[in-house]
């Protein structure tokens, strides 16, 4: 069994290669330096007394397909849809001459995605934004935690234009997805050659 498990997944590991579309992890327009760890990526970009720096892990990062109605009269070459990665992503902002960092949390709307003719729609929507003490790793439940859902949208717009002038906005909501999808396929296929060996080792 473990043999035909081999062969499988070697055949899997050439299709995916195949359809790689990134050799290396795309760009993020805008200046962003890119740090990735394991599933964990974080953009970092520096402007006038600040400090930007955008974090999301691509884990479960991929919505679960809706179409469910794929019948097998399909031509082979349409059964897989490109999978999108489209990770929720906290944005923090740090100044540099205050203790707080601005945190805002942000994800991509399941219905949203596909959105043509509309008017420009914001394809990220923020879900909470709170303040949090500059380096320290673990956030506390006791600072105050906006929630968006019942935001004044005058509000919320200024907030989507305040990360906007900081170089996050649908340009470079588009450009993460496209970076998270690779990096999510990059380590598929990583998956995939761990599990071959691991299933080989005797």
């Amino acid at each position: 069994g473990d043999k035909a498990f081999a062969q499988f997944l070697t055949d899997e590991i050439k299709e995916e290669k195949k359809i790689q579309k990134h050799k290396s992890l795309p760009k993020v327009s805008g200046g962003w330096e890119l740090e990735v760890h394991g599933t964990e990526a974080k953009l970092v970009r520096k402007i006038a007394g600040e400090r930007i720096t955008v974090t999301f892990n691509i884990n479960n990062s991929i919505p679960p397909s809706v179409d469910e109605e794929t019948q097998d009269d399909q031509k082979p070459d349409e059964q897989e849809p490109d999978l999108t990665s489209t990770p929720n992503f906290v944005v923090e902002v740090i100044k540099d001459d205050t203790k707080q960092t601005l945190v805002l949390d942000c994800h991509y709307p399941e219905d949203e995605v596909g959105h043509e003719g509309e008017e420009e729609s914001d394809i990220f929507t923020i879900r909470e934004v709170s303040f949090q003490p500059t380096g320290e790793s673990d956030w506390k439940d006791t600072n105050y935690t906006l929630n968006t859902d019942s935001l004044d949208w005058a509000l919320y717009d200024h907030l989507m234009d305040f990360l906007a002038d900081r170089g996050v906005d649908n340009t470079f909501a588009d450009e993460l997805i496209e970076l998270s999808t690779a990096l999510e396929h990059q380590e598929y296929i990583k998956f995939l050659e761990d599990l071959k060996s691991f299933v080989k080792c005797q």
